[in-house]
């Protein structure tokens, strides 16, 4: 299924239903709504949508007061209104990161990293192609390291699982994908320094003071709203927590460093920036994609699993000479639209945020709408990528969608701050590793079932992404 609307003629205009209500007060009740009522933030969206009979509607985003001065945001639900919050001659991205609040600059060094600049600013191209550079000098190391990193994740799950019966993925998860980026970007395990072990809850910990407006924790209410979404946390109380993360990243990036010289950056900015794209996005992005990914597949059942391990094994046989090569990688399209149904049903960042530059119209399938210069605009992807208009069956994971023909699906698939179609440059605000993330979501299926026939999952939740405890482990038969 595709959608035809694109070509047709244009929606009736209509005005944005919805609305603000009273200042201070909506906006806490609609917190309170969002965070804590049954069906949680999708049935916020879902229940607003059916009430006005529209996709496209305007409503109160958390955190509010005291945290948030302006909470109001027009909401874009549907695939095709969605895009607008990439076009950048449309809307601005400046310090749009987080939505309708911006963490406290005290939290990364005193700058406005990459994430929060606009693309017109001069630093996003110096910064964007800092991260490119970082991405580039690694290439070589990418498929070797995270074989090896991972070899190691799963001999230690194979004891969990014989020693308890069960295995828990996500902190030795955690600690598996930061050891591997660590090799993968500077050639440096940072569990041989004098951060050890500790990475993963240093990085959860300082993630907690910048997300945590927007969290839902599942402490009791009255504790969340006091300690989370109504005032922010003190940025001191992390500082120290922060700073071994930098002295870490002070040392084992110099390359990085060298070539931030070049562009013009100085070190200290360079650094903050570096700490946040490798434990923010790249991290924090695993952190979340990973066991969502697992859970899926593990969710689909055997007869997947021995799809994907014939091709994966297939692949390697013929075209790496019995090695992983991105060759063989090339050769397994069931493997990567696996990851892209990952990707489709649970993007690991659910929102977007753009400001209108100016005033324009917005379509969605049904209706055209006018913006005003100033409007901030939300897109809650997980309904954008689950459209029924686009795709069919929205709701269900299908290994296969986006095989062959499917392909043509993928310019709706837009966890990267834009479609997988495109590409990230210095003019978008497009994620600078897109292709890194893809790639080794894709080294994490091979690697599973280059070892195992099948295997067995338990799921439950987390504050980000899926809980997820491994059963069985079946090993690779051929």
């Amino acid at each position: 299924m595709d959608s035809s609307s694109e070509t047709s003629p244009a929606a009736p205009l209509r005005t944005i239903p919805g609305s603000y209500g009273i200042p201070f007060l909506q906006p806490i009740k609609d917190r309170l709504e969002y965070f804590y009522s049954k069906g949680g933030r999708d049935e916020y969206f879902r229940s607003r949508s059916h009430r006005y009979q529209s996709t496209v509607f305007r409503a109160n985003m958390p955190p509010g007061p005291f945290i948030s001065s302006n909470p109001k945001v027009i909401v874009l639900l549907d695939a095709k209104s969605f895009p607008v919050l990439f076009d950048v001659s449309k809307v601005e991205k400046k310090d749009l990161f987080t939505g309708t609040y911006m963490p406290s600059t005290k939290l990364t060094g005193g700058y406005r990293v990459l994430s929060y600049l606009d693309p017109s600013e001069p630093r996003h191209a110096q910064l964007k192609n800092l991260m490119f550079f970082m991405l580039k000098s690694s290439s070589n190391r990418v498929i070797p390291q995270f074989e090896t990193t991972y070899t190691e994740l799963f001999q230690s799950l194979e004891i969990e699982l014989a020693k308890n019966g069960k295995a828990k993925f996500n902190d030795v998860g955690e600690q598996a994908a930061f050891r591997f980026l660590g090799r993968a970007y500077f050639n440096s395990n940072p569990e041989e320094t004098k951060l050890g072990t500790s990475a993963p809850t240093l990085i959860s910990s300082w993630v907690l003071f910048n997300l945590g407006p927007i969290l839902d924790l599942g402490l009791p209410w009255f504790l969340e709203e006091l300690l989370l979404h109504t005032f922010r946390l003190p940025a001191f109380l992390i500082k120290s927590s922060y700073n071994k993360l930098y002295n870490y990243f002070e040392s084992a990036a110099t390359p990085i460093i060298e070539q931030a010289d070049t562009l013009g950056v100085p070190k200290d900015e360079a650094l903050h920036n570096i700490l946040f794209a490798v434990c923010f996005n790249t991290f924090g992005g695993v952190k979340i994609l990973f066991p969502n990914t697992l859970k899926w597949i593990g969710l689909a059942g055997e007869s997947l699993h021995t799809q994907l391990a014939e091709e994966i094994r297939g692949a390697i046989k013929s075209y790496g000479d019995g090695k992983v090569t991105m060759e063989a990688i090339e050769q397994m399209p069931l493997t990567k639209s696996v990851v892209y149904e990952s990707l489709r049903i649970d993007p690991p960042v659910p929102p977007q945020y753009g400001k209108a530059k100016s005033n324009f119209t917005i379509e969605s399938h049904d209706a055209t709408f006018e913006v005003k210069k100033g409007e901030m605009l939300f897109g809650y992807q997980p309904f954008a990528t689950r459209d029924p208009k686009v795709f069919d069956r929205p709701e269900e994971f299908v290994p296969d969608r986006f095989v062959g023909d499917g392909e043509a699906l993928l310019k709706y698939v837009m966890w990267s701050n834009g479609p997988e179609t495109e590409s990230p440059t210095l003019e978008n605000k497009q994620c600078a590793g897109k292709n890194f993330v893809v790639l080794i979501t894709r080294l994490f299926v091979i690697e599973i079932f280059r070892r195992y026939d099948s295997f067995e999952v338990e799921i439950g939740e987390s504050a980000l992404g899926a809980a997820v405890t491994l059963t069985s482990l079946k090993r690779a038969s051929t």
